[in-house]
């Protein structure tokens, strides 16, 4: 294997300009330079990242935290981080750690503790986290992906906007009776995104003139749960409604199929509108906003990336969204 030695001799230069050339740790013309990574190339030269860090300061590695791995949305991030940096010569250290859980204090008191990063991206952090002052008190830069939060740069949804959206179009088909499913059981800790979206719900049924029609069902954000939910409140025909807004496409998903399985068509007697974009809305011909979690992840990284080099986003960027309407909502039908 040819090591900077080899890679200096083929180039006619000095072991140290070599390594000045390879790792960016110092001035070397333009022409040594090309000389080489030329000769770099040539015999497969990869300088390694610790020789790098030592030149530069930077380790080319971004530490990025997610809570699961095994739901859609927490993966195409990934995806998504994960070929952005890859493109940009850097790699990835991922952490996955629920809140509250053992290893999310290992995460915080041992892992990032080390700051072998360059930047962090975090995952779905909640305003009111102490996670978020130990965030700050790593001092590395910074980008978040969810809900807004002071001091860190954060890309993310507007979601009490998006749920007046779909919540009007079911109020636009006629639906006077509607129902949010999928706000926070009392038993969970509170979801400020969850929260948002159960807001629109509220303002888009409040300015139609429905404020009695207002009425909530909790369910954890799952397939399981949400049917488990929409099988209780589905079963009494005399109080069922005729609409419901979820607050994700998982949720709408198990609503869906209480409704099928216990012969209520959708979406002649019960419409359902979700938020996401999940891979199965199309399986489902579910109406949803599409939000695109892989593009966020690549545009996370952007951010990131130009705060190592010294820039400042603006504390808030919205992610783009996009209403697909499909064959879960129509118009109610008369009796």
């Amino acid at each position: 294997m040819s090591g900077i030695a080899d890679v200096a001799r083929l180039a006619g230069v000095s072991k140290s300009t070599a390594s000045r050339a390879l790792t960016g740790g110092g001035y070397v013309s333009d022409d040594t330079r090309r000389r080489v990574t030329d000769a770099a190339a040539s015999l497969g030269y990869v300088p390694s990242t610790s020789a790098v860090s030592l030149a530069t300061g930077r380790t080319r590695t971004v530490a990025l935290i997610v809570p699961k791995v095994n739901r859609w949305y927490f993966g195409a991030i990934i995806e998504g981080v994960e070929r952005s940096l890859i493109s940009q010569g850097y790699d990835v250290t991922l952490y996955v750690a629920e809140p509250g859980s053992r290893d999310r204090e290992s995460l915080y008191s041992t892992y990032l503790a080390r700051k072998r990063f360059d930047g962090i991206i975090a995952v779905a952090l909640e305003p009111g986290d102490t996670d978020l002052e130990r965030l700050l008190a790593i001092d590395k830069p910074t980008v978040c992906i969810g809900n807004p939060l002071q001091g860190i740069p954060t890309l993310g949804l507007d979601n009490i906007g998006i749920t007046r959206i779909i919540t009007q179009h079911l109020i636009a088909l006629g639906h006077t009776d509607i129902a949010f499913v999928g706000s926070t059981p009392p038993t969970d800790a509170p979801a400020r995104d969850v929260d948002e979206r159960s807001i629109g719900y509220r303002n888009a049924m409040n300015d139609s003139g429905l404020a009695v029609r207002i009425r909530s069902v909790p369910s954890t954000l799952t397939i399981t749960d949400a049917y488990a939910a929409a099988a209780s409140f589905l079963a009494d025909a005399a109080s069922r409604p005729t609409g419901v807004v979820a607050a994700c496409d998982e949720v709408a998903i198990g609503v869906v199929i209480a409704a099928r399985r216990m012969g209520i068509a959708v979406p002649t007697e019960l419409s359902v509108v979700g938020i996401d974009g999940h891979d199965y809305a199309e399986m489902f011909a579910l109406t949803t906003v599409e939000q695109y979690p892989e593009a966020q992840g690549v545009a996370a990284t952007r951010l990131l990336l130009s705060m190592i080099e010294g820039e400042q986003p603006p504390p808030r960027t919205l992610a783009e969204t996009r209403l697909v309407v499909r064959a879960s909502t129509a118009p109610p039908r008369t009796v």
